[in-house]
């Protein structure tokens, strides 16, 4: 590998507290947070929603995952659809 042109690859662990499941993986990501490891060791931590531990492929239970915050981060980025224009027979650009 050459020197100097690939991040750091550290070893990270992935939290899923819905599930109450972790996981110790390497990865590039960083976090500024840190947990204490089965091995005595601290790692960084990052929170994930979803995981095999709590993912409906795997368990076979639904599950439903809060989306609303998602829609709203979207609108107060991108605003609100406009439906103004179908009501004057414009179709606001879409074809």
């Amino acid at each position: 590998m050459k020197p100097g042109i690939h991040p750091d690859y550290h070893p990270v662990v992935f939290r899923d507290r819905a599930a109450n499941f972790a996981f110790l993986t390497r990865s590039t990501k960083h976090s500024d947070r840190t947990i204490q490891w089965e091995d005595g060791q601290t790692y960084p931590v990052i929170d994930i929603e979803i995981s095999s531990a709590s993912h409906p492929f795997w368990t076979g239970r639904s599950r439903l995952v809060d989306t609303a915050g998602r829609v709203e981060k979207f609108y107060a980025r991108y605003g609100r659809p406009s439906h103004a224009g179908e009501a004057d027979g414009q179709d606001g650009g879409r074809q």
